[in-house]
């Protein structure tokens, strides 16, 4: 149990990415004011946690309602987490450095929360952990609440982090994670394919 809940928690966290987030997240919070940085922090990580949740309750009863099976929920899981491990370790480097200009709005939802936090890569992570997990609902949230809270503190500290580290070992980091992320997909890939074979035998 304790395996499972870490090896799931690893792969939210890889998934949402917080320290490759830093810099965008940085960009996106250049225009709001000090003392309403905090709140805003905490407020975005909460609609994440919350919409991922909603997915993670109504992931089985959508899937069922669309006919798809285990197998190829692992094959095209797999395929996703492929491409998203693909560009941490490639990155789009106007993107993932917030190039673009700030918005005078404070963020609310988006871009923060949604796509940043709970991307629709994380979204589609928990509907397949959802229907592969089907009894282990107390594990799969707390691994959610394991992963918005370490993303909570990422970004509480993230102009922090960013002076001593630097962007050069926070983008080091991010690849290496996209390694991790890499071999996670492909035994993802794998698995699928080897239990669609073993059915059709």
């Amino acid at each position: 149990m304790e395996a499972r809940f870490f090896s799931i928690t690893l792969l939210l966290i890889l998934i949402t990415d917080p320290l490759g987030n830093i810099p965008f997240f940085i960009s996106a919070l250049r225009r709001v004011k000090p003392e309403r940085r905090r709140f805003v922090i905490l407020r975005e990580c909460f609609i994440a946690f919350a919409v991922l949740m909603i997915f993670l309750l109504c992931g089985r009863p959508l899937l069922g309602l669309l006919h798809l099976s285990d197998e190829a929920l692992r094959v095209g899981g797999g395929m996703v987490l492929m491409l998203i491990a693909i560009r941490m370790i490639f990155p789009d480097r106007g993107a993932r450095l917030g190039e673009e200009p700030a918005s005078d709005e404070e963020p609310f939802i988006v871009p923060l929360a949604i796509p940043l936090i709970a991307g629709p890569s994380a979204m589609a992570t928990v509907l397949l952990l959802s229907r592969q997990y089907p009894g282990q609902l107390l594990t799969l949230t707390g691994s959610i609440t394991v992963t918005i809270a370490v993303t909570t503190l990422v970004f509480g500290v993230s102009n922090r982090l960013q002076r001593v580290l630097g962007n050069q070992a926070i983008t080091a980091l991010e690849r290496l994670m996209g390694l991790l992320l890499t071999a996670i997909s492909v035994e993802m890939l794998l698995s699928g394919i080897a239990s669609y074979i073993r059915q059709i035998r």
